[in-house]
This record gives C-alpha cells, sequence and structure tokens, in this order.
C-alpha cells in the first residue's frame, strides 16, 4: 500500500478545518485534508453547517447565507490555493476536482492515528497511509439528536428543528411564536434564556422531575411566564411537513395503560440541547481531553496540544462557543502554530 509523507494533515473539514487548510496553504505547506464521508461514521464534510440552511451571524454575509453552500466556498477557496483532500480513490487536488460538486464527494475518513512519535502514522479509510509532521485535528463534535425520523429530516431542511439557539433562534420563522427546547442541564437553559428574546413563549421538555442544570441556571426560567416547564415529559414525534407545526409528547411518570400520557402540543420550532459528542474516538485517547471527551489544550490563546506538533481547532476542542466564528479562528491559529513549529523543526 503507497504511503505519503506530508508536513501537514488536516482532519476535519468544517470551519475550522478549512480555515486552517486555506492558511497553510498559502504559507506553502501544501496541507492535505481528510474531510469525512457525506454518510460518514463520525465526520461529516463540512460539519455541523452542513445541516444548518441559514447563516446571518457569519461576517461578510449581510444577507445570510445557506450553511452548505457557505462551506463549500470554503472548500472551494481551501482547493485554490493548493490544498489536496483524501478521496477514495487518493490524493486530488483542485486539478482533480469537481469544485462546483463540493462537499459530496467520496472523501475519507480517519480510522486511526499513531501519535507515539513524528512523523505521525494516519491511517484512513481501506488502509490509506500518511505520515505527517505535524496533524490538526479539527473534527468538531455532534449534536445529539432524539433519534426522531422527522427531527433530522426537518432540520436539514430548514424546517424549524435545530440543536443551536444562538445560530438559528433570531431567525424570522421563531419571532413571536412557540418554540420548545429539549434538555435539562445549563446548555437547555442557555438555549432556552436566549429564544426568550424573540419566542413569545418557550416551552421546555424535561425527562426528569427536576433539572440537571446549577441552581443559578433554574432561577433563569423558574417562575418565569415566559417559559412553560414540561416535566416528566419526552417529545416522541416532531409533527409538520415542510415547517414544524408541533410535537408529540409522552409523560413518562404516569402508567403506560394511561391514555393521558400522550398529548399533542402546537409549536413553531424545536430546539435539541442534550449535550454534544465531539469526535475524538479514532485519537484512542491519546490526547488530553475532559470526561465528555472535549480535548484540552494546555496553554490557554493556543491551540498546540501536550504532543509536539499537533494541534487542535474549533468545536473539538470547545465546548463552550461552538461558533463556525471562533472555530475559523481557531483554525487560522493552528495553522500558523503549525507553520511557525515546522520553521522551527526545519
Amino acid at each position: 500500500m503507497k504511503t505519503h509523507k506530508e508536513k501537514l494533515v488536516i482532519v476535519g473539514s468544517g470551519p475550522a478545518g478549512w480555515t486552517a487548510a486555506i492558511y497553510a496553504a498559502r504559507a506553502d505547506l501544501q496541507p492535505l485534508v481528510f474531510a469525512g464521508r457525506a454518510a460518514g461514521k463520525d465526520l461529516l464534510p463540512g460539519g455541523q453547517l452542513m445541516l444548518t440552511t441559514e447563516v446571518e451571524n457569519f461576517p461578510g454575509f449581510p444577507e445570510g447565507i445557506e450553511g452548505p453552500e457557505m462551506m463549500g466556498r470554503f472548500f472551494r477557496q481551501a482547493l485554490r490555493f493548493g490544498t489536496r483532500v483524501v478521496t477514495e480513490e487518493g490524493v486530488k487536488d483542485q486539478s482533480d476536482l469537481d469544485a462546483n460538486h463540493g462537499l459530496y464527494q467520496t472523501f475519507q475518513n480517519v480510522q486511526s492515528i499513531d501519535l507515539s512519535f513524528r512523523p505521525y502514522k494516519i491511517v484512513g479509510d481501506n488502509g490509506f497511509t500518511v505520515y505527517a509532521e505535524t496533524v490538526v485535528i479539527a473534527t468538531g463534535a455532534k449534536a445529539n439528536w432524539l433519534g426522531l425520523e422527522n427531527e433530522l429530516r426537518l432540520a436539514q431542511s430548514g424546517g424549524g428543528v435545530s440543536a443551536c439557539a444562538v445560530c438559528d433562534g433570531a431567525l424570522p420563522i421563531f419571532r413571536d411564536q412557540e418554540v420548545g427546547v429539549v434538555g435539562g442541564g445549563d446548555s437547555a437553559i442557555e438555549e432556552a434564556s436566549y429564544l426568550a428574546k424573540f419566542a413569545s413563549k418557550v416551552h421546555i421538555f424535561v425527562r426528569k422531575d427536576r433539572f440537571r442544570a446549577s441552581k443559578a441556571m433554574q432561577s433563569r426560567v423558574l417562575g418565569n411566564s415566559k417559559y412553560e416547564i414540561h416535566w416528566n415529559t419526552e417529545v416522541v414525534d416532531v409533527l409538520g411537513d415542510s415547517a414544524v407545526t408541533g410535537v408529540t409528547l409522552r409523560r413518562n411518570d404516569l402508567d403506560d395503560g394511561d391514555p393521558g400520557q400522550i398529548e399533542h402540543l402546537p409549536l413553531r420550532g424545536l430546539f435539541i440541547a442534550i449535550g454534544h459528542t465531539p469526535n475524538t474516538g479514532f485519537l484512542g485517547g491519546q490526547l488530553a481531553s475532559d470526561e465528555q471527551g472535549y480535548l484540552q489544550l494546555p496553554n490557554p490563546g493556543f491551540t498546540a496540544t501536550e504532543t509536539e506538533g499537533v494541534y487542535a481547532a474549533g468545536d473539538v476542542a470547545d465546548p463552550y462557543y461552538r461558533q463556525a466564528i471562533t472555530a475559523a479562528g481557531m483554525g487560522a491559529k493552528a495553522a500558523i502554530e503549525a507553520e511557525r513549529f515546522l520553521a522551527e523543526v526545519a
């Protein structure tokens, strides 16, 4: 099996990954990107923005832009400056790829990586192997979903299901409407608090009879008429064809035979706030992480991990902001740090 030796390999293709690629390519590092698969196990080419229909808070797009279109532009810009990507057919550059086809090509995932010594061994699908002097981990974090059939369909189509209130909550479709938030932790209350600025009412669906959130966070919503809290309640279906019209709820503190445990509630939007799962499984615990799996960076303000020549950028190392703009900023930092590291060890 043919192997490749690279100055910089970027794993992941969201805002952090493509920004790192743009900066690295312009620095003549000829970065190689493992972008992931559209129907892949972990990585989605383009990241979570591929599930966001309208992006209004990224500078430079005053009229807003579709998430997949934005990521397609990042992709084409990275290719323009010499970024290469790993496809099922091997390494390809701009001359080999249909850039207009965007992020629905046959890219590869990373199956494993050996960070025990440099150059680092990276194995993709079908045994494709690369050795890299530096690596940027930009694999992001997947929003946890309920797993309902109509949920993801309406999330992908822009029909009113979202996993990010800060990203989508200010959209006109949610203003002065009743919306729902699923979750009982700090993140759920953060989402609900943000939505309350725009929605007429925010329903919070909590599986148990209490919040997991801190007391300080709970005080934001308890006793406030802008919120209605549904204890012991699960969302079991999302209603609507082209747009959310409501949800089907099940009370889980009643006997299974009680017909009153199922009810339908009209809503215009549903926000899922049951956490995120960082895409770090392929690392095999070789980099320091918190209990949720987010990579921990030893030096605040920098993207370098504890392993020489390995950097982490975007949501995979950021459980707090999780925004496209902050991910892009970290991607730029990672590329600059990698460039300077390579100059020092040359």
